[in-house]
């Protein structure tokens, strides 16, 4: 078994690494060009691989770790969105799907806050700050499906937005695995600077559809 959890791990790394230069090709490539596409889609299913083997790891004897788990749901959630923001851009959507997803991040979520006060009667900050993060996405995904007409012409910002998010997860992981800062501020400095890469794209986005609106 133990040899077997191994295998998972090494599987968990070599996709998390895979996606961490898929990612950022796909970041840094044109925007809808067929480098963006391919390296976006490297990025999201390594994403998927690297998400799903550490949530199988987490539940494994000797291996239980509630923390990986969770965090495991809350990358999922990014790149699953991410990529199912594509789909918004259709005039007609089922959105059940959807809308599961952002239910289980809102459970996940209220679990990651209230388990280790129960457990451990202790508040974990890095669980709460993610927990936080994941609620407000989720609660504000469940808010634009009841609107279609702005799901529409929002799917690229939630699109570029969710990708980037996940990213961010993989980063994070990147980042505290291999202590490049200490404590847990490794837990939430690819998130600050993420954040401002996400208001940079926003930002570009909003400034070409003026552009596009002053032509027509």
């Amino acid at each position: 078994m133990e040899k077997a959890i191994q295998i998972l791990i090494v599987i968990h790394a070599s996709f998390g690494g895979i996606a961490l230069i898929g990612g950022l090709i796909s970041m840094v490539a044109k925007k809808g060009g067929v480098i963006h596409k391919k390296s976006g889609l490297v990025f999201y299913y390594s994403m998927i691989l690297c998400g799903l083997s550490a949530m199988i790891v987490a539940v494994l004897p000797k291996h239980e770790s509630p923390f990986l788990f969770a965090v495991g749901i809350f990358s999922l959630y990014f790149v699953l969105t991410g990529n199912r923001a594509l789909n918004f851009k259709r005039k007609k959507t089922d959105l059940i799907i959807d809308k599961f997803i952002s239910i289980i991040m809102i459970i996940t979520g209220v679990l990651m806050i209230i388990l280790p006060v129960l457990l451990t009667d202790s508040l974990n900050i890095i669980l709460t700050v993610f927990a936080i993060v994941g609620i407000m996405f989720s609660v504000r995904d469940l808010i634009l499906f009841k609107n279609p007409e702005r799901l529409k012409k929002g799917w690229l910002k939630l699109h570029l937005g969710k990708m980037i998010g996940g990213y961010i997860s993989a980063t994070t992981a990147f980042v505290v695995v291999n202590n490049f800062f200490p404590s847990f501020y490794g837990w939430f400095v690819p998130g600050i600077i993420g954040s401002f890469i996400i208001a940079y794209w926003m930002r570009k986005l909003n400034k070409t559809k003026t552009v596009i609106k002053i032509q027509n």
